[in-house]
């Protein structure tokens, strides 16, 4: 599968951080430069310095497939270069957020085999979660290419459909903020306990990540290892009595918090 990249060529349409993390990651992976062809009008240092890439040149015939980094206000602007290549064999895999495989449709063609991916910013270091979902001429083959390529950045979950890529948005597109958020009012809250601001920050940091990282590992679910650390009538059974208030804790403001980025998720497709 990865042999047809390799002959027929990869296409990156923008190379910004998550596309950078995503070539990173094929390069050592063993795709050899010459198989990839990046058009990016503000190429990094660190591209430009990777000896035998295709950069900003006349692209591949029939490239194996062509991925779309750039951002959603630029879409209209790449895409019509890119135009010979649709209604071909050439897949097509967007990660660019808010953009709905019909605008590809109407660009490129109906014909044209087209998967569309959300990505989280954890995959610039290897940790990202990708959903994917593809049109009808998306065959089984082009899905498992586009696990496949972002299996380089994390982990990678299949849709029922596009109808559910506003949820996924909303939960580990947009997520990562919410949980970065996290930390800073933790840190915060520690400082008004009578911690400087640098030690209450490193204790947040470590405490979300550690504890991040236990709930992906443990056998556990989340709720189990929650009841694990409380003690009845202790400290973190105060703290989860403001927490777990269903009108004012997290399950109030965070069902409020996914719901307006699913809703302007929505909007955004909707043009």
């Amino acid at each position: 599968m990865m042999d047809q990249v390799k002959s027929r060529g990869l296409v990156l349409l923008g190379c910004g951080k998550m596309g950078s993390a995503m070539l990173e990651g094929w390069l050592s992976d063993g795709l050899p430069t010459s198989s990839v062809w990046v058009n990016d009008p503000y190429p990094s240092d660190w591209l430009q310095s990777l000896d035998g890439l295709n950069l900003n040149t006349q692209l591949p015939e029939n490239p194996a497939i062509v991925l779309i980094a750039v951002k959603p206000q630029m879409m209209a602007e790449a895409l019509p270069s890119l135009k010979a290549l649709g209604n071909g064999t050439t897949l097509f895999l967007s990660v660019a957020a808010g953009t709905p495989i019909s605008t590809y449709q109407d660009m490129l063609g109906d014909q044209t085999p087209i998967i569309r991916a959300m990505p989280n910013t954890p995959a610039a270091i290897g940790r990202g979660i990708t959903a994917i979902c593809g049109n009808d001429h998306a065959s089984a083959v082009d899905m498992d290419l586009a696990q496949a390529l972002l299996s380089a950045v994390g982990q990678v979950v299949r849709l029922d459909g596009e109808h559910q890529m506003d949820a996924v948005t909303a939960v580990s597109g947009s997520g990562p903020a919410y949980v970065f958020h996290l930390i800073e009012t933790l840190a915060a809250a520690g400082v008004k306990q009578g911690l400087s601001e640098e030690l209450s920050m490193q204790l947040a940091k470590a405490t979300v990540g550690g504890a991040g990282a236990l709930a992906e590992e443990a056998d556990d679910d989340p709720a189990q290892l929650r009841i694990n650390v409380t003690s009845p009538g202790g400290t973190t059974a105060a703290a989860l009595s403001v927490l777990m208030d269903e009108n004012m804790g997290f399950p109030d403001l965070l069902t409020r918090a996914v719901k307006a980025a699913a809703d302007r998720s929505k909007e955004l497709a909707n043009g």
